[in-house]
């Protein structure tokens, strides 16, 4: 971590005892942990997540039943032809990669995941957006056997609706980033990750992945095929009903926690009432 960033959290944290409140995407049985000491600092903490299944919940409760819903919070054109891709293949059997939309990685460490994946024999639908790999990408520094094998068990797409990739029965694994977004998706609907983090927070939740919610492998500060193929196995294969009945407990923990009597409904009502309030008693 660099020493803009360290300064820049620590700014935040000396702000925190300031504010009137805050609004957390995260639910509070996943986050007891953290939020108790949080909490020493800011007492008004509203934890309101997941953000994304909630937010759900809300439209559809005020939507007629019969219309569909069509919302996304992607910033990126979703291509969604690799949803076709995943219904062709059997349950749990798919392993999902996506760096984020920020994160980036070199060549070597493309190369270095994409042998890892390759050699653990399992299907993967790849999201690799334009910019991601630094200095570009082209075909020609890729060995002729990785895309010969891609081109077998492979899908690779530009962009995809992450949250209905991961809510899809055939993906059994997600290699992530890290990034608070998708480890709460992941959680959300019961996927083991391997988390390969880049900066900032990311560190924290990779930790917190394997050693606090024990829902996937942390393979961080290595980029190496062997270290990336070992860990592709255990969440897809070796250990995968060990990660899978701990991802099942946080996404069974995660809805309730969006129902009329859950805690993120019941912290969202309170933050509704509080905004009211406020805006009541301004002059």
């Amino acid at each position: 971590m660099s020493s803009l960033s360290i300064e820049l959290i620590v700014k935040e944290a000396h702000a925190v005892p300031q504010a009137q409140g805050l609004i957390l995407n995260t639910f509070e049985e996943l986050d007891c942990l953290i939020l108790k000491h949080m909490r020493k600092l800011c007492p008004n903490i509203y934890t309101i997540g997941p953000l994304h299944t909630l937010h759900k919940a809300q439209l559809t409760a005020n939507t007629n039943p019969l219309q569909e819903n069509n919302f996304s919070n992607s910033v990126w054109k979703e291509d969604r032809t690799c949803i076709s891709w995943l219904d062709e293949h059997d349950p749990k059997t798919v392993l999902y990669i996506s760096i984020g939309s920020l994160a980036i990685m070199t060549i070597e460490q493309l190369v270095e995941i994409w042998y890892g994946v390759i050699n653990s024999g399992t299907p993967f639908l790849w999201v690799r957006r334009p910019g991601s790999i630094t200095g570009g990408y082209e075909e020609s520094q890729v060995p002729d056997e990785l895309l010969t094998r891609t081109k077998e068990i492979g899908c690779i797409v530009e962009w995809a609706p992450q949250e209905d990739v991961l809510a899809h029965p055939a993906i059994g694994g997600f290699l992530t980033h890290s990034g608070w977004n998708s480890t709460i998706e992941s959680l959300a609907k019961g996927v083991p990750m391997v988390c390969w983090p880049n900066f900032v927070d990311q560190q924290v939740n990779s930790r917190f992945v394997e050693e606090v919610w024990k829902v996937g492998v942390d393979i961080k500060d290595t980029c190496d095929r062997l270290r990336v193929e070992k860990a592709v196995r255990d969440i897809m294969d070796s250990k995968h009903n060990v990660f899978t009945q701990s991802a099942d407990t946080w996404a069974n923990l995660a809805k309730e926690s969006i129902t009329k009597t859950g805690s993120s409904s019941i912290h969202l009502g309170r933050l509704i009432d509080d905004i009211l309030a406020i805006s009541l008693n301004q002059p």
